[in-house]
């Protein structure tokens, strides 16, 4: 492992020397945990059962990524209530499927938002025309990236590496955007349903897929997470989101095995409940915060 890599291993060992600090913090000081220093960020891996959801966050700006299913709106509200977020610069809805979309009309009714980025595609269901409605009713801007678009909110700093326009055809999941933030030293990849057809696009472009933290692909399903772009991101740590005991059976074994092949620390949402990582720009760390 390079030296870089140790590095980032170490830190992600460090999770516990952090959460001490964070809970005495939060018992004898009195802070709040959701709240980020001057130069931090935190990345909550929303637990919406069979979905998606990630909200990040700094001290004066915050950026949410799908959220979830329809009957999944409150806990997401919820949690944005407890963070206390009022306005999220830019929505990202990764694509239109219900698990990523419907949750989301909850939180464009009732939030201040920015922005939405989505995909120039449609899916001819209920929950979508109801999404869209929202955006055009509450005139909220919305755009369809294409990859090298980047966009900033404060210090986070996140760049478009999928969809490849053109290549997704009818797999509504290889629409799906990818986008990769940065944050200092570090760096997170957040794929949406993307599947090998849309990894291998990203990897043909030759854009930048290192990170840290990659949020697997279509919950861990099979036909995502390939070794090749597994082996390009070189990540220290993945999420899975994921609804237990789900009848897809996610995340497949071949994924899991993938993963523990090449020493990658998984965390995952039907286990652990919601995942708070967070980031100085210099290490990543794993919060042990209750939601």
């Amino acid at each position: 492992m390079s030296k870089r890599g140790v590095g980032r291993a170490f830190a992600i060992s460090m999770a516990l020397v952090l959460v001490f600090a964070l809970v005495y913090n939060f018992i004898f000081a009195g802070s709040d945990p959701f709240m980020p220093g001057d130069n931090e960020i935190i990345v909550a891996f929303l637990d919406v059962g069979q979905g998606d959801s990630v909200l990040i966050r700094s001290r004066n700006h915050a950026v949410l990524i799908d959220g979830g299913d329809i009957n999944r709106a409150e806990p997401v509200m919820g949690y944005l209530r407890r963070m206390g977020i009022t306005r999220l610069d830019y929505v990202i809805a990764t694509h239109p499927h219900s698990d990523h979309v419907g949750g989301l009309i909850s939180v464009l009714s009732r939030v201040d938002v920015g922005r939405v980025l989505m995909p120039y595609v449609v899916h001819a269901t209920a929950t979508f025309g109801t999404f869209i409605s929202v955006i055009e009713n509450r005139q909220i801007p919305a755009h369809a990236p294409v990859p090298g678009e980047s966009f900033r909110a404060g210090i986070i700093y996140f760049t478009v590496l999928a969809p490849v326009y053109g290549f997704a055809g009818s797999n509504m999941n290889d629409a799906s955007i990818v986008v990769r933030l940065d944050h200092g030293e570090t760096s997170f990849i957040f794929t949406g349903d993307a599947e090998a057809g849309s990894e291998r696009a990203m990897l043909a472009s030759g854009q930048n897929l290192r990170a840290d933290v990659i949020k697997i692909g279509h919950h861990g399903s099979r036909t995502s997470t390939t070794e090749a772009f597994l082996d390009a991101v070189m990540p220290v740590a993945a999420v899975i989101s994921v609804g237990g005991g789900n009848r897809f059976g996610h995340p497949h074994n071949d994924v899991l095995s993938r993963l523990n092949e090449r020493g990658i620390a998984v965390y995952r949402t039907d286990l652990m409940g919601s995942i708070f990582m967070a980031s100085d720009g210099g290490r990543v760390v794993l919060l042990d915060i209750y939601s």
